[in-house]
């Protein structure tokens, strides 16, 4: 790990211009909430059904009192992530980005759901630990590639598959499915509210106050 000591008397760097601000306890915004936060990060393939299941969770919350919100990759490349392509460190950076976004939204007491690809491993194991102490799920929503060619939605398989589309996941960019999964959402053959159900239980429970 670098030390900071070394740094001390660079004026340059943006760090020692900086003083880490005390605001008021997480907890007093629980409180007022009535709940706890908790982040739920989804990985699995394009197609896979990550927005459509977070969706159905976030309905599901927000229909039981919950606070919670929506974290999708197509929507924070709109805005907060747009500078970013699809490299290997621009993905790094994407998943960066969303992480500190969803700890901070969970500090305010928001139960977050984060749908991205996810592809690498250990950018998920950083995301965790950016989560700090806010509960941190890995969801694996678990979609054979087949069935998300099948699917297809955005017609993005046909585009990797002629090249139009570089660096796409699962066809020529690699996805390193969870080891060991918090939890496991199979999609074959089950309709959105039945993958839905399993996560909802237990953000329900993670949430109570």
């Amino acid at each position: 790990m670098p030390d900071p000591s070394k740094h001390a008397a660079d004026p340059t760097r943006r760090s020692d211009n900086l003083t880490w601000q005390t605001l008021q306890p997480h907890e007093t915004r629980w409180r007022s909430l009535n709940q706890r936060p908790a982040i739920a990060w989804f990985t699995g393939l394009s197609g896979a059904g990550k927005s459509s299941i977070a969706n159905a969770v976030d309905r599901a919350l927000t229909e039981a009192g919950r606070h919670a919100m929506v974290l999708d990759g197509d929507n924070l490349r709109h805005g907060l992530n747009r500078d970013l392509g699809f490299t290997a460190s621009d993905r790094v950076e994407n998943i960066r980005r969303a992480a500190e976004t969803a700890r901070l939204m969970a500090e305010a007491g928001l139960v977050v759901i984060v749908s991205l690809i996810s592809p690498f491993r250990a950018e998920r194991e950083t995301a965790r630990q950016i989560a700090g102490d806010i509960p941190f799920l890995e969801v694996f929503i678990d979609t054979s590639l087949a069935v998300c060619e099948a699917r297809d939605p955005k017609g993005l398989y046909d585009r990797a598959r002629t090249g139009a589309i570089p660096n796409f996941t699962g066809i020529s960019a690699p996805y390193e499915a969870p080891l060991a999964p918090d939890l496991t959402l199979a999609t074959d053959g089950l309709s959105v509210a039945a993958s839905a159900e399993p996560l909802i239980a237990e953000l329900m429970r993670l949430s109570a106050a």
